[in-house]
C-alpha cells in the first residue's frame, strides 16, 4: 500500500512539471491516469506550481498578422487583421495563436486573464455582448447566461474578470453607464453561473465621470476614473460587493503616460513625469497604494527614447513601448526597475484607435487545467 502511494506521488510529482498541452493529451493514456489528471486536487497542484515558480508563462499580446504591415496614410480607416498569440516569457518567441473558441472569425477582445483563465467578448462592448470564459490551452471554455436585469441600452460598458481567493469563485464584474450618466454593475460568479445586479451604487458615482484603465487584482476591480481636472481610482469588491474610492496623488495631472497595475501585489500608478531634471533623460514615477494611503517609490530615469508606460508584469517589470509610426506597430521592451535595465523583446503590438483613444495589449498568461472539468 505504501508502495503504490509512492509511486503515485512520484507520478504526480512528474507529471504536474508538464504544460497544459502534454496533459491533455495524457488523458486517453488510461482512465486511471485521466481520472488523476482532470481531478480538481491535480488541476490545484498544477496551478499553484506553475503561480509559484512562474512556470508555463506567457505574454498574451494582440499584434498584426502580418509583421510587415503598415499604415496607408491615404486610407486610414483600413482594418489590419489582427491575431492574440502567447509570447514565451523568456525568450519572447512566438508560441501558438489563439483561435477564438466558437470560431468567429471577427475581432474579439481579451478583458483579464486569471489562472489560465481569459474572458472575452467583443472588441467593441454592448449591454448585450457575448462574454466567453476560455482556456486556450486546453481549449475548453464556459458561456454565461445573458443577464435578464438589463433592458436599456448603455452608451459605456467595461468588462473586468478575475479570481476571488476569500469566496474561492472566478468573477466577472460588468460596469455600464448611459449618457444620462445612470451607474450600473453587475457581477457574474462562475460558481453560480448567474448574474447579480448591484443594488448599492455610492453618490460618489452618480457624477460625470470618465474612466481611463483598469486592473483585476485578489477579486477586486480597480477602475481609473478622471472627474474634471481630478483622477481617482474605484476600488469594487466582488465578493463583498463594497465599493471605495481613493484620490490619485496630486502630481498626477494628465492620463497621457498614466497607466494603472500591479506591483508586488499593491495596486500601482505607473506616470510618466515630464520634468526630470537630468537633461536627456525622462522619468517614471511609481505610486503605490499601502494600507490606502499612496506612497511614491524612487523613480525610474532612463535615457529619452519615447518609451511609454503599458503596465507591470508578473516579474515586476515594467511593460514599456516604443512606437514605430511609419508601420503603424509598437515595439515592447521589459525594463527591471530596480536594475533599471531595458530588455527589447522584438515583439509588434498592434495599435488600436477609437477616436482619440488608443489600446495596446500585453498581459501575463498563465498555463493551467482548469476548466478541464465542469467547474
Amino acid at each position: 500500500m505504501t508502495f503504490r502511494l509512492r509511486k503515485k506521488e512520484i507520478l504526480i510529482d512528474i507529471l504536474v512539471r508538464l504544460p497544459a498541452k502534454s496533459l491533455v493529451r495524457f488523458l486517453c493514456t488510461s482512465k486511471s491516469w485521466s481520472d488523476l489528471i482532470g481531478s480538481s486536487s491535480f488541476v490545484c497542484t498544477h496551478l499553484h506550481r506553475n503561480v509559484t515558480i512562474h512556470a508555463h508563462v506567457y505574454l498574451l499580446c494582440l499584434h498584426p498578422s502580418n509583421f510587415e504591415w503598415a499604415v496607408d496614410p491615404d486610407d486610414p480607416y483600413v482594418k489590419q487583421e489582427l491575431q492574440w498569440s502567447l509570447f514565451s516569457n523568456e525568450t519572447f518567441e512566438k508560441c501558438f495563436e489563439l483561435r477564438h473558441p466558437i470560431g468567429s472569425t471577427e475581432h474579439y477582445g481579451i478583458y483579464g486573464s486569471s489562472n489560465g483563465l481569459v474572458c472575452i467578448s467583443d472588441e467593441i462592448l454592448n449591454f448585450d455582448s457575448p462574454i466567453h470564459i476560455w482556456n486556450p490551452s486546453i481549449r475548453k471554455f464556459r458561456t454565461p447566461p445573458m443577464s435578464t436585469d438589463i433592458n436599456i441600452k448603455h452608451s459605456y460598458v467595461a468588462l473586468q474578470f478575475g479570481f476571488h481567493p476569500r469566496v474561492n469563485d472566478y468573477k466577472i464584474v460588468r460596469m455600464m453607464r448611459t449618457n444620462k450618466d445612470a451607474f450600473a454593475v453587475e457581477v457574474f460568479s462562475l460558481g453560480t453561473d448567474s448574474w447579480k445586479m448591484i443594488e448599492a451604487i455610492p453618490p460618489w458615482l452618480k457624477c460625470t465621470w470618465q474612466h481611463q484603465m483598469s486592473t483585476f487584482s485578489n477579486g477586486v476591480a480597480y477602475h481609473l476614473l478622471r472627474k474634471g481636472p481630478i483622477f481617482s481610482i474605484m476600488s469594487f469588491d466582488s465578493g463583498s460587493e463594497e465599493f471605495e474610492e481613493f484620490i490619485a496623488p496630486d502630481a498626477i495631472c494628465s492620463s497621457w503616460g498614466l497607466c494603472i497595475d500591479v506591483y508586488k501585489e499593491h495596486i500601482c500608478l505607473p506616470f510618466r513625469f515630464y520634468g526630470c531634471e537630468e537633461e536627456g533623460m525622462e522619468q517614471v514615477d511609481l505610486w503605490v497604494l499601502k494600507e490606502k494611503r499612496w506612497k511614491q517609490l524612487c523613480p525610474f530615469i532612463y535615457p529619452r527614447s519615447c518609451y511609454r508606460t503599458m503596465g507591470i508584469s508578473i516579474d515586476n517589470e515594467l511593460i514599456l513601448q516604443k512606437r514605430d509610426l511609419k508601420k503603424g506597430v509598437a515595439y515592447l521592451y521589459l525594463c527591471n526597475y530596480e536594475s533599471k535595465q531595458v530588455l527589447e523583446t522584438g515583439i509588434k503590438l498592434a495599435i488600436i484607435t477609437y477616436g482619440e483613444i488608443e489600446f495596446l495589449f500585453s498581459i501575463t498568461y498563465i498555463e493551467s487545467m482548469v476548466l478541464l472539468n465542469d467547474y
